[in-house]
């Protein structure tokens, strides 16, 4: 039986949270690319594919906000869901991210990995069903 792995982006400036992270995932058995600019994490979702992109809002180039609205606005993009991870908590924030697209958001400040990683099971469960044929 095949196992499908799940592709990441992790779209995070702080290298500290991003190598963490990577390290954390990889362990966990996920396909994991990074990128530390909303450019580059744009350029990397085009070429990857990744079956989730977690996002942070703060950063240089283009903030998550801005790579939401991109990718919002392609339609080969805007099927990927976007967890947003950033230490902006604010209620006002995480509505727009909701708003632009993201589809869960988690406050990075608390720094829980188990967190996260139940918050990635549950917006990828229902793209890794078992396969019944083949």
């Amino acid at each position: 039986m095949t196992k499908n792995i799940m592709k990441l982006l992790l779209i995070e400036d702080d290298v500290f949270f991003r190598k963490f992270y990577v390290e954390k995932l990889k362990e966990k058995g996920f396909e994991i690319e990074e990128a530390d600019d909303g450019e580059q994490g744009l350029e990397k979702t085009r070429s990857f594919k990744p079956d989730l992109i977690i996002l942070d809002i703060i950063m240089p180039k283009k903030d998550g906000f801005e790579v939401l609205n991109t990718l919002h606005a392609d339609d080969n993009l805007k099927k990927i869901p976007v967890l947003v991870f950033s230490t902006l908590g604010q209620e006002s924030d995480v509505e727009k991210a909701k708003k632009l697209g993201a589809a869960d958001y988690v406050n990075k400040s608390l720094f829980d990995f188990n967190d996260l990683l139940a918050k990635i099971n549950i917006l990828t469960k229902n793209k890794f069903q078992p396969t019944t044929s083949k």
